[in-house]
């Protein structure tokens, strides 16, 4: 369920009045950005927003079968939970796939990295001032197998034991001791604004190109223009999903209708 509080990014749609239709939106990289993280959504994850009884087509059967499906006939509730609870694909901003709340992805909660719990013993020379011109060697440096694995107990390449030693993962720290946010990249570039079609395609927007899509759709009374702005959350961000889906006129069937 969507936050009442939610943060929402602001959506202006330029609005033909007279068809009740919108020409296109006026976008900024954060709902663009969103537009094309939908396409690292598993399938699995769509079909677990959307429900089975609002999918088109039988992939919702697929996924209803298959979750309530006797346990004496599954070979691995670890491979089976991957698809009904499939991990998001790693972007560059968990931001970017709000749709999917934090709990969904248990794959990514349970991840770890597996490292050679071996330690080897390396000879290293080092100066001895009491006798110089002379090295000595010393066995106290030592150095750690660099294999490393998802998957735990698979045998080290390097030393032949076992990678079974779960890596610890370290947050980066600031010199005043505060924590580095991660740097937010996205997909394009954030300053350009972008022309969102009505089925969601997306182009650089300039004067001339604006002036053109307004040929293109043979305005004539610039009077029956309207411009609006719609605020884009997890409920609109929804629709969008479900709409783009099954319409070639997203904007218009979600905003307007």
């Amino acid at each position: 369920m969507a936050n009442a509080n939610e943060s929402k990014f602001a959506l202006k749609l330029l609005i033909d009045k007279n068809c009740n239709k919108v020409l296109f939106g006026e976008a900024g990289k954060d709902f663009v950005d969103f537009i094309f993280s939908l396409l690292s959504l598993p399938l699995g994850a769509v079909t677990k927003l959307l429900t089975k009884d609002s999918m088109v087509g039988s992939i919702g059967e697929i996924y209803d079968s298959l979750g309530k499906l006797d346990e004496n006939y599954i070979l691995s509730d670890k491979k089976v939970s991957s698809l009904l609870n499939p991990r998001v694909v790693s972007t560059s901003s968990l931001d970017l796939n709000f749709l999917l709340p934090p709990a969904t992805d248990e794959h990514s909660k349970r991840r770890a990295i597996y490292i050679c719990s071996n330690t080897r013993q390396k000879n290293s020379n080092y100066y001895s001032p009491s006798s110089p011109g002379h090295y000595s060697q010393s066995n106290n440096a030592s150095s750690i197998c660099e294999y490393v694995s998802e998957v735990k107990g698979i045998t080290c390449p390097g030393c032949n034991n076992r990678l079974d030693k779960v890596a610890q993962f370290v947050n980066p720290v600031m010199s005043g001791g505060g924590a580095v946010e991660s740097e937010y990249e996205g997909f394009v570039e954030g300053v350009v604004t972008y022309s969102v079609m009505d089925d969601l395609t997306v182009v650089p927007m300039s004067t001339i190109s604006s002036i053109t899509l307004l040929n293109k759709f043979q305005i004539k009374d610039l009077g029956s223009l309207e411009e609006r702005t719609v605020g884009v959350g997890f409920e609109e961000g929804l629709k969008l999903l479900k709409v783009s889906l099954q319409s070639k006129t997203v904007l218009t069937d979600v905003f307007l209708k």
